[in-house]
Protein backbone atom coordinates (compact mmCIF):
# COMPACT_ATOMS: atom_id res chain seq x y z
CA UNK A 1 0.00 0.00 0.00
CA UNK A 2 1.29 3.05 -1.32
CA UNK A 3 2.06 6.11 1.15
CA UNK A 4 -1.53 8.18 -0.25
CA UNK A 5 -3.57 4.57 0.56
CA UNK A 6 -2.10 4.91 4.06
CA UNK A 7 -3.04 8.37 4.95
CA UNK A 8 -6.35 7.94 3.27
CA UNK A 9 -6.98 4.64 5.37
CA UNK A 10 -5.86 6.29 8.68
CA UNK A 11 -7.89 9.41 7.92
CA UNK A 12 -11.43 7.21 7.19
CA UNK A 13 -10.60 5.06 10.58
CA UNK A 14 -10.13 8.65 12.62
CA UNK A 15 -13.40 10.58 10.79
CA UNK A 16 -15.27 7.58 12.06
CA UNK A 17 -14.52 7.36 15.15
CA UNK A 18 -15.02 11.14 14.98
CA UNK A 19 -18.27 10.67 13.84
CA UNK A 20 -19.14 8.05 16.07
CA UNK A 21 -18.36 10.16 18.90
CA UNK A 22 -20.44 12.78 17.98
CA UNK A 23 -23.33 10.67 17.52
CA UNK A 24 -22.59 9.17 21.10
CA UNK A 25 -22.57 12.19 22.80
CA UNK A 26 -25.82 13.75 24.76
CA UNK A 27 -26.03 17.38 24.52
CA UNK A 28 -27.65 19.03 27.59
CA UNK A 29 -28.17 22.34 29.28
CA UNK A 30 -30.18 25.40 30.68
CA UNK A 31 -31.47 28.40 29.86
CA UNK A 32 -33.27 31.54 30.94
CA UNK A 33 -35.55 33.96 29.34
CA UNK A 34 -38.28 36.41 29.07
CA UNK A 35 -41.28 36.84 26.76
CA UNK A 36 -43.76 39.56 26.13
CA UNK A 37 -46.92 39.50 24.57
CA UNK A 38 -50.05 41.35 23.49
CA UNK A 39 -53.12 38.82 24.35
CA UNK A 40 -56.22 38.82 22.86
CA UNK A 41 -58.69 36.78 24.81
CA UNK A 42 -62.38 35.95 24.86
CA UNK A 43 -63.81 34.62 28.19
CA UNK A 44 -67.54 33.45 28.05
CA UNK A 45 -69.57 32.20 31.37
CA UNK A 46 -69.95 28.15 31.42
CA UNK A 47 -71.25 25.57 34.10
CA UNK A 48 -70.56 27.92 37.13
CA UNK A 49 -67.56 29.43 36.10
CA UNK A 50 -65.72 30.80 32.93
CA UNK A 51 -63.68 29.62 29.94
CA UNK A 52 -61.37 32.10 28.13
CA UNK A 53 -59.52 31.15 25.20
CA UNK A 54 -57.69 33.52 22.72
CA UNK A 55 -53.69 34.36 21.42
CA UNK A 56 -50.69 35.54 22.91
CA UNK A 57 -48.48 36.84 20.57
CA UNK A 58 -45.06 38.10 21.07
CA UNK A 59 -40.99 37.70 21.58
CA UNK A 60 -38.87 35.80 23.76
CA UNK A 61 -35.24 36.65 24.75
CA UNK A 62 -32.61 34.23 26.23
CA UNK A 63 -31.45 36.29 29.14
CA UNK A 64 -28.78 33.61 30.23
CA UNK A 65 -27.40 29.98 28.59
CA UNK A 66 -24.93 27.01 28.96
CA UNK A 67 -24.69 27.35 25.56
CA UNK A 68 -26.12 26.41 21.59
CA UNK A 69 -28.85 26.07 20.78
CA UNK A 70 -29.71 28.25 23.09
CA UNK A 71 -28.13 31.86 22.33
CA UNK A 72 -27.61 34.52 24.84
CA UNK A 73 -29.58 37.65 23.54
CA UNK A 74 -31.13 35.17 20.98
CA UNK A 75 -34.49 36.74 20.16
CA UNK A 76 -37.34 34.76 18.96
CA UNK A 77 -41.28 35.51 17.57
CA UNK A 78 -43.82 33.64 20.30
CA UNK A 79 -47.34 32.50 19.30
CA UNK A 80 -49.33 30.83 21.56
CA UNK A 81 -53.26 29.46 21.48
CA UNK A 82 -54.48 29.88 25.10
CA UNK A 83 -57.42 27.87 26.66
CA UNK A 84 -58.53 28.50 30.60
CA UNK A 85 -61.09 27.31 32.10
CA UNK A 86 -61.61 29.15 35.55
CA UNK A 87 -63.94 26.81 38.06
CA UNK A 88 -66.43 27.95 40.61
CA UNK A 89 -63.96 27.73 43.29
CA UNK A 90 -61.38 30.43 41.33
CA UNK A 91 -59.33 27.32 40.94
CA UNK A 92 -57.81 28.19 37.58
CA UNK A 93 -56.53 25.16 34.56
CA UNK A 94 -54.20 26.99 31.84
CA UNK A 95 -52.83 25.12 29.00
CA UNK A 96 -51.10 26.73 26.20
CA UNK A 97 -49.14 25.40 23.28
CA UNK A 98 -46.76 27.70 21.56
CA UNK A 99 -44.56 27.92 19.11
CA UNK A 100 -41.07 30.34 19.05
CA UNK A 101 -39.74 31.14 15.68
CA UNK A 102 -35.95 32.18 15.71
CA UNK A 103 -34.17 34.68 13.06
CA UNK A 104 -33.01 31.49 11.09
CA UNK A 105 -36.58 30.01 10.95
CA UNK A 106 -35.94 27.35 13.10
CA UNK A 107 -38.98 26.62 15.40
CA UNK A 108 -38.83 25.08 19.25
CA UNK A 109 -42.33 23.76 20.37
CA UNK A 110 -43.64 24.07 23.77
CA UNK A 111 -46.34 23.26 25.89
CA UNK A 112 -47.29 25.37 29.11
CA UNK A 113 -49.19 24.52 31.60
CA UNK A 114 -50.34 26.06 35.06
CA UNK A 115 -53.01 25.49 37.82
CA UNK A 116 -53.08 28.14 40.26
CA UNK A 117 -53.17 32.11 40.14
CA UNK A 118 -55.30 33.94 37.69
CA UNK A 119 -55.36 35.90 33.98
CA UNK A 120 -56.94 38.73 35.51
CA UNK A 121 -54.72 42.50 35.41
CA UNK A 122 -52.23 42.64 37.96
CA UNK A 123 -52.23 38.72 38.14
CA UNK A 124 -50.64 35.73 36.99
CA UNK A 125 -48.59 32.72 38.62
CA UNK A 126 -46.47 29.66 38.59
CA UNK A 127 -46.46 27.06 36.14
CA UNK A 128 -44.36 24.11 34.22
CA UNK A 129 -43.93 24.07 30.54
CA UNK A 130 -42.32 20.95 28.39
CA UNK A 131 -40.22 21.35 25.33
CA UNK A 132 -41.21 19.05 22.81
CA UNK A 133 -38.86 19.18 19.96
CA UNK A 134 -38.47 21.52 16.82
CA UNK A 135 -37.22 22.05 14.02
CA UNK A 136 -33.35 22.72 12.44
CA UNK A 137 -31.24 23.19 15.34
CA UNK A 138 -34.08 22.50 18.11
CA UNK A 139 -35.11 19.02 16.45
CA UNK A 140 -35.21 16.38 18.83
CA UNK A 141 -34.44 18.81 22.15
CA UNK A 142 -36.93 17.98 25.06
CA UNK A 143 -36.84 19.33 28.74
CA UNK A 144 -38.26 21.07 30.77
CA UNK A 145 -39.00 24.96 32.31
CA UNK A 146 -40.95 26.80 35.43
CA UNK A 147 -42.33 30.14 34.57
CA UNK A 148 -43.81 32.83 36.32
CA UNK A 149 -46.51 34.78 34.24
CA UNK A 150 -47.32 38.37 34.69
CA UNK A 151 -50.71 39.86 33.71
CA UNK A 152 -50.63 43.50 32.89
CA UNK A 153 -52.64 46.73 31.99
CA UNK A 154 -53.53 47.14 28.31
CA UNK A 155 -54.02 43.56 27.67
CA UNK A 156 -50.35 42.37 28.02
CA UNK A 157 -48.74 39.51 29.35
CA UNK A 158 -45.15 38.50 30.16
CA UNK A 159 -43.25 35.29 31.29
CA UNK A 160 -39.98 34.34 32.41
CA UNK A 161 -38.87 31.06 32.68
CA UNK A 162 -36.01 28.80 33.82
CA UNK A 163 -35.32 25.52 31.58
CA UNK A 164 -32.91 22.73 31.77
CA UNK A 165 -33.18 20.23 28.46
CA UNK A 166 -31.50 17.49 26.67
CA UNK A 167 -30.84 16.39 23.44
CA UNK A 168 -30.79 12.32 23.11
Amino acid sequence: MGLKAMLAAAFAMSMLLVLKDNADAQEAGSFRSLQSYVQDYTTIDHAGGAVTAGTLVGTSTILESSGAPFVKGERSIARCVVFVRTMRNGVVEVESPCTHTDVTGDEIYLLARRREGDIAEGGGGEGRFQIMGGTGKFAGISGECTYVARYLPANHADTSSKCTWQRP
